[in-house]
């Protein structure tokens, strides 16, 4: 599959450590030097800002897209290649994962919480087929892939769902992670389910 552009979750809170900033920054350069163009949620601020500033630095387009309520909060980029206000949350991740070929998760609370969940059930129901990285900085999804592993080990998901997602640790690490996984067809939808005869 060809990347030409992916779709990044990611905090928009300042208070965070320097490492998690850091990283934001150096995943937009990578995919700025790649010629890999990014959609994101539009916010000038946290790992959000860091990530487009670092990609538009580097010659990325970057496109957000925010919802109208959340511009005040959030502050829309307004240094960005275009930014497009929307009317609700809703509208806002339907239009982030059109014309996107992966989704690559920075750290984030419940909203990029929500975001993830929902497009690894976008992929598990054959909706949506490209990869899914997630960047644990910091070991900060750790606890998640943890609870993900239990679910698969109480059979609420099957083996294969393992393969919805891959984790790097490093931002330089995406391309590897990007042409390496697995891949993931429409067909996928009829494993939904899980097989009782997988072993506990």
């Amino acid at each position: 599959m060809s990347i030409e552009r992916v779709t990044v979750y990611a905090a928009s809170s300042q208070a965070l450590a320097p490492a998690y900033l850091d990283a934001a920054s150096r995943l937009g350069r990578t995919l700025a030097e790649a010629g890999i163009g990014i959609l994101y949620g539009g916010g000038s601020r946290g790992l959000m800002g860091a990530m487009a500033d670092a990609a538009m630095d580097a010659g990325a387009e970057v496109h957000g897209i925010i919802p109208e309520f959340l511009t005040q909060v959030e502050q829309g980029h307004q240094g960005i290649t275009s930014l497009e206000i929307v009317p609700d949350m809703h509208t806002r991740k339907a239009r982030m994962l059109t014309d996107s070929q992966a989704v690559i998760a920075l750290p984030g609370g419940c909203g990029t919480f929500e975001e993830v969940f929902e497009v690894m059930t976008l992929k598990r129901l054959g909706q949506f087929l490209g990869p899914i990285v997630l960047v644990n900085t910091n070991g900060y999804y750790d606890g998640l892939l943890d609870f993900l592993a239990q679910s698969v080990r109480e059979r609420f998901m099957s083996q294969t769902h393992l393969d919805l997602w891959q984790t790097i640790d490093e931002p330089e690490e995406v391309h590897e992670a990007l042409s390496k996984a697995p891949r993931w067809s429409a067909e996928r939808l009829l494993q939904a389910a899980v097989d009782h005869s997988e072993p506990r």
